[in-house]
This record gives C-alpha cells, sequence and structure tokens, in this order.
C-alpha cells in the first residue's frame, strides 16, 4: 500500500516544479514584452514576476496536470492565470500582438534547451538527489516543448492564434479572432471529446495530440542533439 503511494508521491515531486517554473516563466515573459512594448498593465498588476504564486492558477497549474499524470495522459501540461495585455495600448498592435503572444513558447523552448544542457552537470551532483534533479530536468525538457507546441496551436485564445491574427490581412484575421471566446471549448472537443466518439466507434480520432506529440518528439530531438545530449 505504502510502495505505490511513495511512488505517486515521487512523480507528482518530479513534476510538480518544472510545472511552476515553466507556466510561471511563460506568463512573465508575455507581461515583459507587452511592457516593453507600451503596455504596462502586467507590470502595474504585478504580474511580470517569477513569483509563482502570481500565475497560478488552481486547477490549470496544479490540478490538471495532476490529473492527466494519473490518466497516464501521451503528455503533460497545464496553464496559468493569463497575464492581461491591452494590445491597443502596444506601440504599433499588429507586429507587438505577435510578439507578445510568441514571448511566451519562446521562453519555454530556452528553458528546454538550458534543461537538456544541464544534463552534463549531473556527473557533479551529489549520489542522493542526482535522479531527482536528472528527474526534474527530464520532466522541464518535455515539459516546456509540449506547453511551447500546444501554444502555439493556431486556435485563440492560444499564442498561435494570436499569432495567426497578427499575420494575417484583416479581412481574414477579424473572423478568425472571433473564435476566442470559444476557443478552448474547440480544443477541450478536439482534445477530450472527439477521442472519446472515435473509441466508441473503433476510430481513432486522437489527431491534435497525435499532432502535438509528434511536433513535441521532434523538437526535443533538435534540442537534445544542439546540446550535445543525442
Amino acid at each position: 500500500m505504502d510502495q505505490p503511494f511513495n511512488f505517486i508521491v515521487i512523480q507528482i515531486s518530479v513534476w510538480l516544479l518544472p510545472i511552476l517554473i515553466a507556466v510561471t516563466f511563460h506568463e512573465a515573459a508575455h507581461g515583459f514584452v507587452a511592457h516593453l512594448l507600451g503596455d504596462d498593465t502586467a507590470w502595474r498588476l504585478g504580474r511580470v514576476t517569477f513569483n509563482p504564486l502570481k500565475h497560478i492558477d488552481p486547477f490549470g497549474t496544479i490540478v490538471l496536470p495532476v490529473l492527466l499524470l494519473l490518466a497516464h495522459s501521451p503528455f503533460l501540461f497545464g496553464y496559468a492565470k493569463p497575464v492581461p495585455v491591452n494590445f491597443r495600448a502596444l506601440r504599433h498592435p499588429r507586429r507587438d500582438t505577435i510578439l507578445v503572444a510568441a514571448a511566451g513558447p519562446a521562453i519555454n523552448l530556452a528553458l528546454a534547451t538550458l534543461s537538456a544542457a544541464a544534463f552534463h552537470l549531473l556527473d557533479y551532483a551529489p549520489d542522493m538527489v542526482g535522479q531527482f534533479v536528472a528527474d526534474n530536468l527530464k520532466n522541464s525538457l518535455i515539459l516546456n516543448v509540449v506547453l511551447a507546441v500546444f501554444n502555439l496551436i493556431p486556435v485563440p485564445p492560444l499564442d498561435g492564434g494570436r499569432i495567426l491574427v497578427g499575420l494575417l490581412p484583416q479581412v481574414l484575421a477579424r473572423p478568425i479572432s472571433r473564435i476566442e471566446p470559444y476557443g478552448l471549448a474547440l480544443l477541450v472537443g478536439l482534445l477530450i471529446v472527439l477521442p472519446l466518439l472515435g473509441a466508441q466507434f473503433g476510430l481513432n480520432l486522437d489527431v491534435l495530440s497525435q499532432i502535438v506529440t509528434r511536433s513535441a518528439r521532434a523538437i526535443i530531438a533538435v534540442i537534445l542533439q544542439v546540446t550535445a545530449n543525442g
């Protein structure tokens, strides 16, 4: 009885720190870049900070990743409270919207690369904590890449959707931006409802998670090669 429980506690512990760092840096990056480009909304509200308590969403940051972990989900992700950005206050709204949106995934890819590079320091870690540190670094690599890829899905309000809206001409950007209030419901449908319906008919309709998983694996392979871990 104790052994399975201890295993679950260890599994959660080596995911919790990477999750907190990944989502905190992701949201802080949005706010910091927005501040640089003319909007100080997040700055005034104290959201441009590495204090995770300012960004944690109880469900998205803690409960959801734990549920996915216990359910043996093919990929693990979480989210934090979105940083408020007044896109109209940006100096060049269309261009700067792209830069603000891209800042989150970019910092996650940077964190993933740093985590992979830190593998080379494990030889200097004490034996008692070596495996714990290794598991945290490995999970940080995986989680940050998955978070970056997931957020780059071109559906508002995800970062990829905002980047797409910023890149497209107005005639195409307007109808896509109108999806934003329904974007999360659409993603839940694609990630959860559609695969469950497909399973009822013996069909594999888990297309979106497969795209995220395969894209993440390809990026991880590149990062490992770049950091001489391949």
